[in-house]
């Protein structure tokens, strides 16, 4: 039976015993969970005063997929009672050995933008992930993207009034959330009208044997062999690679005309960049069109994660949840531009090619 109830938020550290091996117990957990701890602060900081009118509200659901009972936590907005039309919803992922509490303590940074426009009066939805890369594993124990898109978001939407049209319905999320909103925004485009990826934890390489030690140094091979197999299923972890995925998945991704934002600092601690960079060129090549920003002096922790993840929802809102209208502005210097190109040969569908190398040759 599924149970809606209040109780307190729980820490970073306080995990159960069916994540996977790095659960806070070794020094490895415990760098990860001092990581997560910092995370939390830097993106709760320069707290503005919460709104009133807004709710968080706890769930508790049974399900077969993952441990049960499982949790996710919303945050309703300011006239959620009141208004008249569906609101629209915002799957928000935590990071690496994180819970449905992030979204309490991410609750100033969202209050901060809905009071500035930055993102309309969605619905938020957390949900209690562990330390699972948003990943069904290798040996069918734990499904967690079959529960969250299978079972957790019908759940949503038959408890509150959400919409569920994909143009009102978004993911984001930090680290391995950024991760996971990858994986559902690739895999699932036709549920989600767009996504953003922050510092997403993902490898430069589009096969296992391809990925460096310093590009998974924080998730060690039992870590790895919890979810894609002992030893690692080659096979199952490229299909659950977002570089991969994007490729697979192109005519689908173009079809359902996904929104995508990714970015990340070129300072990361964990040297993300090189992965979310190594996407970006793969999104380039492959003419699947997103927004990327790398961020200049910015690292995984720090007091621009918060500015970051509101740049995030403004891309949602600008480009799924409140579009404006087309920019004709421009139109007569376009159709100068479009003519002078045609006359030189370069055709209106010339397809872009990939870029040179940026190195010269020896």
């Amino acid at each position: 039976m599924n149970k809606l109830y209040a109780r307190s938020q729980k820490g970073w550290g306080n995990r159960r015993a069916t994540v996977p091996e790095n659960n806070g117990r070794t020094a490895m957990g415990r760098m990860i969970l001092a990581v997560a701890a910092a995370l939390v602060l830097a993106l709760a900081g320069g707290r503005a005063a919460l709104a009133d009118g807004s709710r968080l509200e706890t769930v508790e659901i049974a399900t077969r997929l993952v441990p049960s009972p499982a949790r996710y936590t919303v945050l309703l907005p300011p006239g959620y009672d009141q208004a008249k039309a569906p609101a629209p919803m915002l799957l928000l992922l935590h990071g690496g050995d994180g819970d449905n509490g992030f979204l309490a303590r991410m609750r100033p940074v969202i209050e901060a933008a809905w009071t500035a426009g930055d993102l309309p009066p969605v619905v938020v939805v957390t949900p209690d992930a562990h330390r699972s890369l948003y990943m069904d594993y290798r040996d069918g124990s734990q499904k967690w993207e079959s529960f969250i898109v299978g079972e957790l978001i019908p759940d949503v939407r038959r408890r509150y009034r959400v919409s569920p049209e994909r143009s009102k319905t978004v993911v984001a999320g930090i680290s391995m959330g950024g991760l996971g909103a990858l994986r559902f925004g690739f895999d699932h485009p036709e549920m989600f009208g767009g996504l953003a990826a922050l510092e997403a934890g993902i490898e430069p390489a589009l096969s296992f044997d391809e990925v460096k030690m310093r590009n998974r140094f924080q998730r060690n091979d039992a870590f790895f062999g919890e979810i894609f197999g002992k030893p690692v299923d080659r096979a199952y972890w490229k299909r659950a690679n977002p570089a991969n995925m994007a490729i697979d998945n192109r005519a689908k991704i173009l079809a359902d005309n996904l929104q995508i934002y990714i970015e990340v600092g070129d300072r990361d601690m964990f040297h993300l960049d090189e992965g979310v960079e190594y996407l970006h060129r793969v999104l380039w090549d492959h003419q699947i069109p997103h927004e990327y920003r790398l961020v200049h002096g910015a690292d995984h922790l720090g007091r621009t994660l918060s500015g970051r993840l509101r740049d995030g929802f403004r891309f949602l809102t600008a480009h799924v949840l409140d579009p404006a209208p087309p920019d004709t502005s421009y139109a007569p210097q376009k159709a100068v531009i479009d003519q002078l190109r045609r006359r030189m040969g370069v055709a209106d569908d010339e397809p872009r090619p990939p870029l040179p190398p940026t190195s010269p040759k020896p």
